[in-house]
């Protein structure tokens, strides 16, 4: 495997012995000193070019970096907005383990998505003087009143739907249910909790992924328990386990932000999961 002095060298020198390319710099996790470093980095990259045309058409120019074992190309994908004629980019798996997702693309486009970076190479001035190697723009945001009563509501509302999901054993269902709308609001609370003990000056990473580091281990033990195999009675323990740290969670950060939080609300969804569980599978009413 290319280290990653190797690596940075190679995407280096091609943007320096390649006239169309202008300007280079590696963003992503390489670029955020607050990461953990592993193996599995990806060096994340943007040329700065006049025009992608020529990259596109004639594609052979990536085969100096390397022997390739699959990719992709985002800008291709029909389900994804694109603007190939300002960026265009290629996703590729080496042979030896690396990772570069590279981009190309026009300074106007790219300079409103530069955030976190370490510049490359830079023939013609255009970055900061200063190198952002900060990573504020990723820190976990105060909520407002307002935010904190509709994910509040959110979430209690939702748990209408895994009642019934429940009773009717449709547990595809009732997985999307609880992966893809409770738990990105339990995910969004536990980071508000965070964010509170620590003055909002922290990052959890994308999906939470770095919540361990910050929550006490017990309660990211909890939260790794509402993850549950689609069997009914494991969904049951799972979905009260999200209920209860949903609960404390929001009482922790209503009383510590003096945001008002709506018990009662809270304490009917409960009553009326409870009632649904208990229903006979032949019910005729609720």
């Amino acid at each position: 495997m290319r280290s990653e002095e190797e690596m940075l060298a190679l995407i280096t020198t091609t943007a320096l012995e390649d006239a169309r390319i202008r300007a280079a710099w590696l963003e992503g996790s390489r670029a955020n000193p607050n990461v953990p470093r592993d193996i599995f980095q990806d060096y994340d990259v943007v040329y700065i070019v006049e025009e992608t045309g020529s990259f596109r058409e004639d594609r052979r120019w990536i085969d100096r970096f390397g022997e390739r074992l699959y990719m992709q190309y985002p800008e291709d994908n029909v389900n994804y907005p694109s603007d190939p004629e300002h960026c265009y980019g290629w996703l590729m798996q080496f042979a030896d383990g690396n990772r570069l997702d590279l981009h190309v693309c026009t300074w106007d486009y790219a300079k409103k998505e530069m955030e976190l970076f370490i510049a490359l190479v830079d023939k013609d001035g255009l970055f900061p003087a200063k190198e952002n190697r900060s990573d504020e723009i990723y820190w976990i945001r105060r909520p407002d009143p307002a935010q904190f009563s509709c994910l509040c509501n959110d979430f209690w509302w939702g748990c209408n739907n895994i009642a019934k999901g429940m009773w009717r054993r449709e547990l595809p269902y009732v997985m999307d249910m609880l992966n893809f709308h409770l738990r990105p609001l339990l995910r969004q609370l536990l980071e508000w909790k965070i964010g509170m003990e620590r003055n909002f000056s922290v990052s959890t990473g994308k999906c939470g992924k770095y919540m361990n580091r910050y929550l006490p281990a017990e309660v990211y033990d909890r939260y790794l328990s509402t993850y549950s195999a689609a069997r009914i009675p494991e969904l049951w323990e799972a979905t009260w386990e999200m209920c209860r740290l949903f609960e404390e969670t929001a009482l922790e950060v209503s009383c510590g932000l003096g945001l008002p939080y709506n018990a009662g609300e809270a304490e009917s969804s409960r009553k009326f999961l409870k009632r649904v569980q208990e229903l006979p599978e032949d019910a005729a009413e609720i």
